[in-house]
């Protein structure tokens, strides 16, 4: 049989019946090392056919399902091998298009689902293409009119990290990633030097979150990224050379022109959101749960937007400025110095949505941030 769906028209067959989906290969003229995904009515079908579902399968469900999503996971002991042609996998797909729905609620059954084309022929959109193809040869055609967006669904295999798009369709990775990364309870980490902020991410860490560097992440595609750098070089030009970007070159334009320094940061954020991104939809993808991104100039910044809650750090000046002496082996005045330069405590405490005050010993402020940060992530 043929079934609508809202992407292209599909063969379908019994996905538990090894007869039935091997007629279905032969219709299709499909190698049999090509596994097939199975149509589902739902998110419950990860428990039937599936194994070791990971928490971004139901994520990524409960975000596109019903709709042009395959999923990949681990396949279960019931799935028959011709299914996943000997391989350890199943692609899981729950379809929007009504009737099918319908079809797959009625029969009870996981339904093996290729697109209704002969093998390396073009997609069908109407039932009338499918017949085209194959009267005479399947048993019905159920016509659901054309599909509506007419390309095969996107395929996302979640069986290890970091995951991968297998097939580029219907659904876009952008959409993916921002699914898993809306997944996620997210904290932003400030606050001035030698205010005790390594402690306060490495208790993050121990609870599980993935910590982010935005401002490590920042130098580090400064020296990595060429499209970047491209893009820098093309806005500037002459403050990239060879692949090098000249800071201080760039500095000298940037820092004294407020339009010059928003170009730069236009371009400088678009790439650093992008690595958050694509390492925040990773962490989900993997099963994680909570994150953390970590800058000293967080506050009013695009970044905040991806945070539940945004947590500041301070301490006493005094405890601030030993630490940064013993740390970095310079006198007391640079460390005073640094300490003027940065945002106060007063602004810490204005703007952001938790303060953590670091003036007691560094077991009492581990105790202080778990249970601070614990509140905010264990929702």
């Amino acid at each position: 049989t043929a079934v609508p769906t809202e992407t292209v028209y599909g063969l379908a067959a019994n996905g538990l019946d090894e007869d039935a989906v091997r007629r279905l290969y032969e219709v299709k003229g499909r190698p049999a090392v090509k596994p097939l995904s199975l149509m589902v009515g739902g998110a419950e079908a990860f428990e039937k056919y599936g194994r070791d579902v990971p928490r971004s399968a139901y994520v990524l469900a409960e975000a596109f399902w019903p709709g042009p999503l395959t999923i990949v996971v681990k396949a279960a002991s019931c799935v028959p091998s011709i299914v996943t042609a000997g391989g350890d996998t199943v692609g899981l797909r729950c379809p929007q298009q009504e009737q099918t729905q319908e079809l797959l609620r009625r029969c009870a059954l996981p339904l093996a689902a290729p697109s209704a084309n002969p093998s390396g022929a073009p997609s069908p959109k109407t039932a009338g293409e499918v017949m085209a193809y194959f009267d005479g040869k399947i048993d019905a055609v159920i016509d659901g009119g054309a599909c509506g967006i007419g390309r095969e669904s996107t395929i996302v295999d979640l069986t290890a990290a970091p995951y991968k798009i297998l097939r580029a369709g219907a659904l876009d990775e952008k959409a993916i990633r921002a699914a898993l990364m809306r997944s996620l309870r997210i904290v932003g980490v400030t606050g001035g030097s030698g205010t005790g902020k390594t402690t306060a991410l490495d208790v993050l860490r121990d609870m599980g979150a993935l910590v982010i560097d935005a401002d490590a992440l920042y130098h580090g595609l400064c020296e990595s990224c060429a499209p970047m750098l491209d893009e820098i070089g093309t806005l500037f030009p002459g403050v990239v050379e060879n692949g090098v970007l000249l800071r201080k070159k760039l500095g000298a334009i940037v820092f004294s022109d407020a339009e010059k320094l928003a170009a730069l940061q236009s371009v400088t954020d678009r790439y650093v959101n992008d690595a958050i991104d694509r390492a925040l939809a990773e962490h989900a993808a993997a099963g994680g749960r909570y994150a953390a991104v970590d800058a000293i100039d967080l506050v009013g910044t695009p970044l905040q937007a991806y945070f539940c809650a945004t947590v500041g750090i301070t301490a006493p000046v005094g405890t601030r400025c030993a630490r940064i002496m013993a740390r970095e082996g310079i006198p007391e005045e640079y460390a005073m110095l640094r300490i003027g330069a940065q945002k106060s405590d007063e602004f810490f405490e204005e703007n952001c949505d938790v303060c953590i005050r670091n003036d007691g010993t560094v077991g009492q402020f581990h105790d202080k941030c778990r249970k601070i940060f614990k509140d905010i992530l264990e929702v």
